[in-house]
């Protein structure tokens, strides 16, 4: 699946019936009367401006701006790190040198992944967008959170900090497995 559309989607769950009023008042100028009037929530909004190509996963400024507008900043900081990270042409499919502390982590540390990917610098906004994305598996949720962790921090990202965190975390036979 679009990681763009995926970042849509989650935007639409965030916002408000109130805050989705207020972004159809601000596209009066660029969308016709008619469109505004049948979108009736953020995925039908986001719809008709990925249509009118006034979005698209290298073209956020006029998302940003929308944000910005209505006070969203927790939803300007998730689109700043999308682009950042360039998630857009991104492949999740290569394996890297993480991988195999990544399996012996995600085998080891059970429902208090959180704390350790907190511990890690991961965004509440990006852990609740992984989540979302895998309401049901745990593992998948502390998976790809650290996969998040690796693609935010990229040549930074280190077992040494892995460590640092379980550590800190308390989970130390994590730790020692991992070493």
């Amino acid at each position: 699946m679009d990681p763009f559309l995926k970042l849509l989607h989650f935007f639409s769950s965030r916002l408000s019936e109130t805050e989705v009023s207020s972004l159809k008042f601000l596209l009066k100028g660029k969308i016709g009367k008619r469109k505004l009037e049948a979108a009736q929530n953020g995925e039908d909004l986001f719809d008709i401006l990925l249509e009118q190509q006034l979005i698209a996963s290298d073209e956020v400024s006029l998302l940003e701006g929308l944000f910005k507008t209505i006070n969203r900043n927790d939803l300007v900081a998730e689109l700043n790190q999308f682009v950042d990270e360039g998630e857009a042409s991104a492949s999740d499919n290569q394996p890297d040198v993480h991988e195999k502390p990544f399996e012996v982590i995600c085998e080891n540390v059970g429902r208090d992944w959180k704390m350790l990917v907190r511990k890690l610098g991961l965004s509440e906004v990006k852990i609740d967008r992984i989540v979302a994305e895998n309401p049901f598996n745990l593992r998948e949720q502390l998976f790809q959170s650290l996969r998040a962790w690796q693609k935010w921090k990229g040549k930074d990202a280190k077992v040494a900090d892995l460590m640092k965190a379980l550590r800190g975390c308390h989970m130390n036979l994590v730790a020692d497995i991992v070493e």
